[in-house]
């Protein structure tokens, strides 16, 4: 993360640099990127304008993740790769995708009230930029609201000075920046909980493997060959995938 913030930043300046001062290259001649308007303005603003845009939009997939139902699924499916021993079956990108895909699907009501309340009146030109971003914030707000918990929803609202005892009863007077951590913290305690639950039958077979082949004598076979066949057969048999999808949609239902 830290080597891709760095590259981030370097290529911002790389482009900041470009847009600032206009370009001559041999290879490819007569081509000047200016920004500007025709009267001979510096263009400074709009630079900035630009480099900031730039830099929101490299942050914007960690806001959405943050903001949305996917670190609490992608945490729980990777805690049932780890629960079964399969090392990389399935792999990263089969378990991000399934994510990708299931965080659609929860958070399509939100995302169509986004759409109708702020998107597309933005693209007809009825509201300005700063309202369609308030109108978008609500809907994720009251997601975020839903699922948090009083107690990391009050952790922040106190630190920030507001000695609030009990959960308030609206999100329209909670910043993004008190109820995006608090819903983040609240995601992964869920997460990790519903982790627990999944190992907890795996770690039986792996304890009857080990105790098995001991009183046999077996020392020198590892357990996690054995068991490994057995934890695929058991969650197979129990249709295992159906069951962990079906909690995940049950647990934002709550």
């Amino acid at each position: 993360m830290k080597n891709k913030l760095i590259l981030s930043f370097i290529l911002l300046v790389a482009f900041s640099a470009l847009l600032m001062h206009p370009v001559h290259a041999d290879p490819i001649p007569n081509i000047d990127i200016k920004v500007g308007g025709s009267n001979g303005s510096s263009g400074g603003t709009s630079s900035i304008s630009i480099l900031l845009l730039v830099t929101v939009l490299s942050v914007a997939p960690a806001f959405l993740v943050l903001m949305t139902s996917f670190t609490r699924i992608v945490i729980v499916l990777g805690f049932v790769r780890t629960s079964l021993g399969t090392q990389q079956m399935p792999p990263n990108q089969v378990l991000v995708g399934l994510a990708l895909f299931l965080t659609l699907f929860i958070m399509s009501p939100t995302l169509a009230t986004v759409n109708e309340t702020a998107l597309q009146p933005y693209m007809k030109g009825t509201i300005t930029q700063t309202e369609a971003l308030n109108k978008a914030a609500d809907p994720m707000k009251a997601f975020m609201f839903k699922q948090t918990n009083t107690k990391d929803l009050l952790l922040f609202m106190n630190y920030t000075g507001n000695n609030a005892s009990v959960k308030p009863a609206s999100y329209s007077d909670i910043p993004l920046t008190v109820i995006v951590p608090a819903f983040a913290i609240g995601e992964m305690k869920k997460a990790f909980t519903m982790g627990f639950m999944i190992f907890i039958p795996f770690l039986i077979i792996d304890i009857v493997v080990a105790s098995t082949l001991m009183a046999m004598g077996m020392m020198m076979l590892p357990p996690v060959m054995i068991s490994l066949p057995f934890k695929i057969m058991l969650f197979v048999l129990v249709d295992g995938w159906y069951l962990v999808v079906k909690s995940l949609l049950l647990s934002f239902n709550t």
